[in-house]
């Protein structure tokens, strides 16, 4: 019985959310309450979401504060330098400029937003492409490879809903991970190096590269450079070290960013409030799982569709689960959004591995090798996907064509080199 309704949780949850019927956050929300009560349980629903939302509470803060911390030093100008420099070094080769487009993609990533990094690299990059008559699917296919790769960072989107699906610290989930992920953005980075030297074979214009230009704004703060690139990679550097939790790090990291850059007590509010709206969607999307999961677990339907599920796989197949949810993730981006994904089927997998004598984090690491981080730049459930085709003025189908093969090649050699290290068992 509880199996049937989980299942029936799920299956409704998918529906409302890709059919947008229905929210993900109010789906997440009604939907376990009312197969909850279908079950049996009354005021043990309360007690079940509260327990979701505390194992949530500390990723939750974590982003806020990472959003914050990020946007309070992209306010103040601080990648300004490194776009300038990249386009320097670029010039007019287009092999240059094509691996400078990548690296730009990755640096503006670091906020974990998708649609910030297209809004930067495109705009600085494709006046670039235009004068080197370099095609505008090259661009679009390199950023969003960029992109997708960075996304698997520790306050990425993806990678947070993984940890707090699995209610794991997210350092636990990621660090074994950092080396492949390297290998991953490397592999970007040499892909990047191959479409810029085809298009070498394009006839290239004698004159110079113009140089893209932006108007400096009153808030950036130019002499803070050195200052707030060492705060970026001391915040970096620590968590990844595990000297303290992620949460601990970004809320002193953000406190110490914004009164160095807007010592004005105003001023403060005024960089908070342009950042308010993207944290309070994500962490209304966080809190609402933490009460889907809550509900899932509490009530045993996960548990008990687990325990089905292994009744009807087959020990050789159970055993290998992480590396076949390794393959399947970037592909399952085009089929499932990642609140559905992460918060509706991978506690299932992760439970079901655990029944097969696998370790359920394995499951969480395997499904952010590509559902939502190499995928999410081509998958049409996300509108950052759009805006990166209406920026570079690419159809849909023009782009998938091109980057979905590169996007999936990526994620396998991520894969790959988590198998070496043993974050994954194969």
């Amino acid at each position: 019985m509880l199996a049937f309704l989980g299942l029936i949780t799920i299956g409704a949850l998918l529906f409302l959310v890709m059919a947008k019927k229905a929210s993900p956050i109010v789906a997440m929300i009604l939907v376990p309450i009312l197969t909850a009560i279908l079950a049996g349980f009354r005021l043990d629903i309360f007690d079940f979401i509260t327990d979701g939302i505390l194992s949530i509470a500390p990723i939750g803060v974590m982003f806020i504060f990472a959003i914050l911390f990020f946007g309070i030093l992209a306010n103040a100008g601080t990648f300004r330098p490194i776009i300038t420099g990249i386009l320097r070094i670029a010039g007019n080769d287009p092999a240059r400029v094509a691996v400078g487009s990548g690296v730009l993609a990755m640096t503006a990533q670091l906020d974990g937003s998708g649609a910030s990094t297209f809004l930067i690299a495109v705009p600085a990059f494709l006046p670039v492409y235009d004068q080197l008559k370099m095609k505008r699917s090259t661009l679009a296919c390199i950023v969003a490879l960029a992109a997708g790769t960075m996304n698997i960072l520790p306050w990425g989107g993806p990678t947070i809903r993984a940890a707090s699906a699995l209610e794991v610290p997210v350092t636990t989930l990621f660090n074994p991970m950092l080396f492949p992920v390297i290998m991953g953005l490397i592999s970007v980075l040499l892909i990047a190096f191959f479409l810029g030297k085809k298009e070498r074979q394009q006839e290239q214009p004698i004159a110079g590269t113009e140089m893209h230009t932006e108007t400096r704004h009153d808030w950036e703060r130019p002499k803070l450079f050195w200052i707030n690139i060492s705060m970026i990679l001391l915040a970096i550097v620590t968590l990844v070290s595990g000297l303290a939790a992620p949460h601990i790090i970004f809320m002193i990291a953000f406190a110490l960013a914004i009164t160095i850059n807007y010592p004005n007590i105003k001023e403060q509010a005024e960089h908070i409030n342009a950042h308010a709206k993207a944290v309070v969607l994500m962490v209304s999307i966080l809190f609402a799982a933490g009460c889907f999961i809550g509900i899932m677990k509490g009530s045993g339907m996960i548990a008990a569709m687990a325990a089905a599920a292994v009744l009807h796989i087959p020990d050789w197949l159970g055993n290998h689960l992480p590396a076949l949810v390794g393959l399947a993730a970037m592909p399952a981006s085009l089929l499932f959004d990642p609140d559905s994904f992460y918060f509706g089927i991978l506690p299932v997998l992760s439970s079901t591995s655990a029944q097969f004598g696998g370790d359920p984090i394995e499951i969480g690491r395997a499904a952010i090798v590509g559902q939502m981080t190499t995928g999410f730049p081509v998958s049409p459930l996300t509108g950052a996907t759009f805006l990166l085709i209406g920026l570079t003025g690419v159809d849909l189908g023009s782009h998938q064509r091109k980057t979905i093969p590169y996007a999936f090649l990526v994620s396998l050699i991520i894969l790959i080199f988590s198998f070496i290290v043993g974050a994954i068992t194969l």
